[in-house]
């Protein structure tokens, strides 16, 4: 299945053949998620990337004490995959649930690593995803350790507006690391 977000995404790759973007989307499965189900679970081992083509997925894992903790969201124009746990084939510490209803195309690890085998331009294309998803992992860290709630949900607020509305608060207050009351703070005051 062949999605518009996903070819423009492999345009930027310019030294793709269009040969391999086009066996890359050819090698792709259609999956959908309803809402509340899970692309991976924790403690599963992940063999999968998935392109999200629609709606949100939520990272968590579990605290000390048991309590969900949101790790990050995956909206629609991005990949998604416990990295960790499909990289070292061990269990997955986080879950990947869909807050929304979700369509993705998802890879397995071995039609990667095939793709690899066949061209190093799969090598490239993977190594600038991981610098990608290290800079977004070093965002958020920088932003938890340096910017307050407020400016943490400003942020969240400029880059996904419309979306931001269809995550659950407890989610959201969660993600922001605050209690949902705080939450509600911020947002009375914002609006």
């Amino acid at each position: 299945m062949k999605s518009a977000s996903l070819q423009v995404l492999l345009q930027s790759f310019d030294f793709l053949t269009e040969d391999e973007k086009e066996s890359f989307q050819q090698l792709a499965t259609f999956r959908k998620i309803p809402k509340g189900d899970f692309l991976i679970k924790g403690g599963s081992v992940c063999t999968e990337v998935a392109f999200v083509m629609k709606g949100i997925l939520r990272s968590f894992y579990l605290s000390s004490t048991e309590e969900e903790v949101t790790y990050c969201f995956r909206f629609s124009n991005s990949f998604s995959s416990a990295y960790s746990s499909f990289l070292q084939g061990v269990p997955s510490q986080e879950s990947l649930e869909a807050i929304t209803d979700v369509e993705v195309l998802v890879w397995s690890k071995e039609q990667i690593q095939q793709l690899e085998t066949k061209s190093c331009n799969w090598t490239r294309v993977l190594k600038i995803l991981t610098e990608y998803e290290y800079i977004e992992l070093e965002k958020r860290i920088f932003i938890l350790q340096r910017e307050s709630a407020e400016n943490r949900y400003a942020d969240l607020l400029q880059n996904h507006p419309n979306l931001i509305k269809e995550i659950p608060l407890n989610y959201l207050a969660s993600y922001l690391g605050i209690t949902q009351r705080h939450l509600s703070r911020i947002r009375k005051a914002v609006y």
